[in-house]
């Protein structure tokens, strides 16, 4: 398959907000255009990756960080930070997340990262198997607890 990977630009919101929308269902549109308009406004601490196909249709997204703050199972400082992954279901098994991945991390190192980390649901076993295969390994699981103050 004949595809394209760009970083992300004003010009491509439209396909951006709707794969975040398939990432993240509900209705977040405005609050996802807010977010990507500050993913653009800091191109050294953020980045936005999108995979179109031949005809030019948004396949496939990636979203990433660098952290400087403490990052589960990592050992160093700043840290690369996978915030979202997504490629619709038509073109999975296609290496359309491995390519993204490969810019995201280039990315990455061109701005002093050492090390590349993710997260995923517990239950997020499809996620977990494509990590995996992208040559991430498991670091530890982790439970969020939360109480509210009065």
């Amino acid at each position: 398959m004949d595809r394209q990977v760009r970083h992300c630009e004003e010009s491509d919101l439209a396909d951006w907000i709707d794969l975040r929308l398939q990432l993240w269902p509900g209705d977040h549109a405005d609050e996802f255009r807010e977010e990507a308009r500050d993913i653009l406004a800091q191109p050294e601490r953020f980045c936005a990756w999108l995979a179109r196909d031949e005809k030019r249709r948004a396949i496939g997204l990636a979203e990433a960080s660098v952290r400087h703050d403490y990052v589960n199972g990592t050992e160093g400082s700043p840290v690369l930070f996978l915030e979202g992954l997504y490629v619709t279901e038509a073109a999975r098994r296609q290496g359309v997340a491995r390519a993204l991945v490969q810019v995201v991390q280039a990315w990455g190192r061109a701005r002093g990262c050492v090390e590349f980390a993710s997260d995923a649901a517990l239950d997020n076993t499809a996620s977990h198997a494509l990590h995996r295969a992208l040559g991430f390994v498991e670091t530890e699981r982790v439970v969020y607890f939360r109480k509210p103050i009065r």
